[in-house]
């Protein structure tokens, strides 16, 4: 699924500068919410109801996620330092219930992972650089970057395994969008952020 990392900078520097990062990431999506909006191109009363149900999941979850001890210890192993872009969208549900563990590892790294947020839609070049299966623009994705020449470490996304596994399942059985969207979610709840910490375990010793 994953491809092979680029030698060369996967984006500019000031393109990288221009990114939100997680508190205007955050502010953005309330701000068009007061609107009656989410972010992208495409509006609709379902994607701004599914856009306010997503911030409240995104604010129990900063409330709540507590790192698994091996995240923790490989975070004190790390040396360099990486940029975390992040391909995203205030409307995403699977990144209302991933950004904000993503977000929390890179705070407890102590400077050297640094989270870059961008959406998805306005960035649609890299967005294809990264399909899931070839084909799918599925975020969250999540890019690493060394900090200091912009080139990919790694790369994961859009959603952990078993999550996905499940999603492809109820699709095939020809599940609406609510439906498998209610199951993922109840998936979600059920799992506590435990199977997307231990993958992004296995990524963070990739680092290491």
């Amino acid at each position: 699924m994953a491809a092979e990392p680029t030698a060369t900078p996967v984006l500019a520097p000031e393109r990288l500068a221009g990114a939100y990062t997680y508190a205007s990431y955050r502010q953005l999506i309330d701000e068009l919410l007061a609107q009656g909006l989410t972010t992208g191109p495409n509006q609709s009363e379902a994607l701004t109801a599914y856009a306010k149900l997503n911030e409240q999941r995104m604010s129990r979850l900063d409330k709540t996620v507590q790192l698994l001890p091996e995240v923790t210890a490989e975070l004190a192993r790390l040396q360099g330092r990486y940029e975390w872009v992040v391909l995203t969208e205030g409307w995403c549900g699977d990144a209302a219930q991933i950004v904000p563990v993503l977000e929390a590892i890179a705070r407890a790294s102590t400077g050297r992972l640094v989270t870059r947020y961008l959406l998805r839609d306005d960035n649609l070049d890299l967005m294809d650089r990264y399909l899931t299966g070839g084909v799918s623009r599925s975020i969250p994705k999540l890019i690493v970057l060394h900090a200091d020449t912009l080139t990919e470490v790694a790369q994961w996304g859009p959603r952990p395994a078993a999550a996905q596994e499940l999603l492809l399942t109820l699709k095939a059985q020809g599940a609406t969008h609510e439906e498998y969207a209610e199951r993922v979610h109840a998936w979600y709840a059920k799992d506590r952020t435990q199977s997307t910490q231990r993958e992004l375990l296995d990524l963070l010793r990739q680092l290491a």
